[in-house]
């Protein structure tokens, strides 16, 4: 994204991710409005699970398990290419 901040094609949009609006710049706002919108809906699930009102709380644990995702499929990736690098 900080590429994308400083590319002289860069739009501006303001995206609302669990009722907070950020104005950001991205070649690209639609793929920008669709992660906005997939965090949001992540947020509100996660507030729901921890019946928690603090936004911190929520957007960190919302964090550990998009990162835990992450890593997840990092490492059945590397696991299938090592598989094919056997081959």
């Amino acid at each position: 994204m900080a590429e994308e901040k400083n590319s002289p094609s860069a739009q501006r949009v303001v995206v609302d991710i669990y009722g907070t609006s950020y104005p950001l710049k991205t070649d690209n706002p639609q793929h920008m409005k669709q992660l906005a919108a997939a965090l949001d809906k992540r947020m509100k699930v996660m507030s729901r699970a921890v019946r928690t009102f603090d936004e911190r709380k929520i957007a960190v644990l919302t964090a550990l398990e998009i990162a835990e995702e992450y890593y997840k499929l990092k490492k059945d990736y590397d696991e299938l290419v090592d598989l094919l690098d056997e081959k």
